[in-house]
């Protein structure tokens, strides 16, 4: 084999190897460019999975925030009721002591001579008395019950007693005994009362 033949196999053996070399580069860049892919998609899953752990975290914390704010309006709202009842019916007791004095005005005025010159002045006081009494209630949302003429009623009326009353309505109050009260729509003392006989009247409610 001549020299120049030599050489030229030397070239072309160089050439086979510098090609061998250039493709073993191209498949590691092309195995580390599958590789970079992959660590990419993996990357990508886990900031996915992340930002749904995220979002439900929110979500979370959000319902809890609804749910407290729910509970702060609703804890507001009976300690705004509570007050409201409160001033409403902080007279309940101090009215119920005064109920006595208006009936003892009444029996005083239902029993005072009305027609004669000597008590006609202390009657008077009386009958001041008692309307200044009853208007002090009533600005404090006392009203009283007197429910003459109307049906018996066992939530606001006691009846003491029944009897034949001719005309009269099957259990109707035909006399009050003694008036009832109510403080701001609630009872305070119901009124006594005499029913007209009738079906259904019990005398104890």
């Amino acid at each position: 084999m001549s020299e120049q033949d030599l050489n030229a196999q030397n070239i072309e053996n160089e050439e086979s190897v510098e090609q061998v070399e250039a493709e073993e580069v191209e498949a590691e860049e092309v195995e580390a460019a599958e590789g970079t892919v992959e660590t990419g998609e993996d990357r990508i899953a886990e900031l996915e999975k992340e930002l749904k752990a995220t979002k439900e975290l929110v979500a979370s914390q959000q319902d809890s925030v609804l749910r407290g704010k729910a509970e702060v309006e609703n804890m507001r709202r009976r300690v705004s009721q509570d007050v409201e009842k409160a001033h409403k019916f902080a007279l309940n007791k101090f009215a119920n002591e005064l109920l006595p004095v208006v009936d003892n005005l009444e029996r005083a005025l239902a029993a005072a001579d009305k027609e004669s010159e000597h008590t006609k002045a202390m009657v008077e006081g009386v009958e001041m008395t008692l309307n200044s009494m009853l208007s002090a209630l009533e600005k404090s949302g006392v009203t009283p019950i007197n429910p003459k003429g109307e049906t018996f009623n066992p939530e606001l009326h006691q009846a003491m007693t029944m009897i034949e009353v001719p005309g009269a309505e099957p259990n109707s109050v035909i006399d009050v005994m003694q008036k009832g009260f109510e403080l701001n729509g609630r009872l305070l003392r119901p009124a006594m009362v005499v029913v007209a006989k009738g079906n259904g009247v019990d005398t104890n409610a």
